[in-house]
């Protein structure tokens, strides 16, 4: 199984992104989908999670702000930034807890960087 992320790059405080996360491989379900942050000398924190009925929930930091969603048949969990601030700056990774046939485990994606200018 391979989760690969996309759509990290720079932009401009104020401005948009919209990440995705596409996993792959043999996989039989997929229950929750998470992105997680992690900042230079921070610790790795949650920012958004959604269940597989669509159930969400946000970080303070980013409500109002990101919203998560998912394509259960695409596999594909994305996160859409709007009003970024430069403290918003950070590598973004995409978690998923998949069953597959030796059993259920969480995944991690390689990660995708975000970098907001004042």
């Amino acid at each position: 199984v391979q989760l690969v992320e996309s759509g990290g790059g720079l932009v401009q405080a104020g401005g948009s992104l919209r990440l995705s996360c596409a996993a792959s491989g043999t996989i039989f379900s997929i229950n929750d989908m998470d992105w997680y942050r992690q900042a230079p000398g921070k610790q790795r924190e949650l920012v958004a999670e959604i269940t597989s009925g669509g159930a969400t929930n946000y970080a303070d930091s980013v409500k109002g702000r990101f919203t998560i969603s998912r394509d259960n048949a695409k596999n594909t969990v994305y996160l859409q930034m709007n009003s970024l601030k430069p403290e918003d700056t950070a590598v973004y990774y995409c978690n998923a807890l998949i069953m597959t046939m030796t059993g259920r485990d969480y995944y991690w994606g390689q990660g995708t960087q975000v970098t907001v200018s004042s």
